[in-house]
């Protein structure tokens, strides 16, 4: 790859990718006519996204998935079709996109920001709490990704090469190993705040499918159907510990036994319940109290 391509390449992945702004990442590489090569359709629909007309810059992109396959200018029609697709909330392409970037140039400079987007087009797609949530766990899954894939540095330090670069610059602006330095460290700053937006969209989403589980076990006991409901009582607190709701989830396991008046099990559960939240004591002894005559008797 030309040392041009690779600096302008750099200075691209600094932009967020909420206010992305393409600008010919691959200038060296690509010819402005307006003919119906990958080079030309790929500066047309650079033109396009620029504007913010993300419609025609797909519409652009679209003809040449294929012909772009193995030149230089793959990764980049992959990473601009999906990021006019996420743009213009086609998630589900923008999706097919991102995958195939990963997937077909996994050593291509946007492959990261690819990974992240790829999380965040289906965290857009998750659904309200009541719903289905095959792309809450997918979100999870590919976010769980990014951060095992692409772990940072100290933010510190990060700062301080930043600081570092730039002021070098300063004495020496057409040094492009410093122009390259500072862009990479640029890039490893802002790609710091993605693996902060990553670990909290997780707990959100977590937080989430903690608050759907629970919800249908809450539905199960309007239904009487107290066994069903204990199973989802169980699920939350086995799978979800970090969220805020395996509490409840133990006072509903609790109360779900005692209705089915399973006293043993009711014990045990209200002893581990007392044990991870000791300040209830007092709450819950009216509970203690019945328990413990019904559990004599049996």
């Amino acid at each position: 790859m030309p040392r041009t391509r690779s600096i302008l390449r750099s200075l691209l992945m600094l932009v967020p990718a909420c206010t992305l702004f393409i600008s010919g990442c691959s200038s060296s590489k690509v010819s402005l006519d307006a003919s119906g090569s990958v080079e030309g359709r790929y500066a047309k629909a650079a033109e396009y996204y620029n504007k913010e007309d993300y419609n025609d810059a797909a519409l652009e992109l679209e003809p040449v998935i294929f012909t772009s396959r193995a030149t230089a200018l793959e990764d980049d029609v992959l990473y601009l079709l999906a990021q006019s697709y996420f743009k213009s909330e086609q998630y589900l392409l923008a999706i097919d996109m991102y995958t195939r970037l990963i997937q077909q140039v996994p050593n291509s400079p946007f492959a990261r920001q690819a990974q992240f987007q790829l999380a965040m087009s289906h965290e857009r797609l998750s659904t309200h709490f009541e719903l289905d949530h095959e792309h809450t766990v997918k979100a999870i899954r590919e976010y769980a990704v990014y951060l095992e894939s692409y772990p940072g540095r100290d933010s510190s330090q990060i700062a301080s090469d930043v600081d570092m670069y730039r002021e070098l610059l300063k004495v020496n602006p057409e040094n492009q190993s410093y122009q390259e330095r500072f862009a990479i460290a640029q890039e490893e700053l802002k790609s710091g705040q993605s693996q902060g937006y990553a670990e909290n969209a997780i707990k959100t989403l977590r937080e989430k499918l903690a608050k759907n589980t629970y919800f249908i076990a809450r539905q199960y006991i309007q239904l009487k159907k107290y066994k069903a409901a204990g199973i989802y009582f169980d699920e939350v607190i086995r799978r979800y510990p970090d969220t805020s709701y395996p509490e409840q989830a133990w006072k509903g396991k609790i109360d779900v036994l005692v209705k089915r008046k399973k006293w043993f099990e009711a014990n045990q559960a209200l002893d581990r319940y007392l044990q991870l939240y000791p300040d209830r004591q007092s709450e819950m002894q009216e509970t203690r109290e019945r328990i413990t005559k019904n559990f004599s008797n049996a």
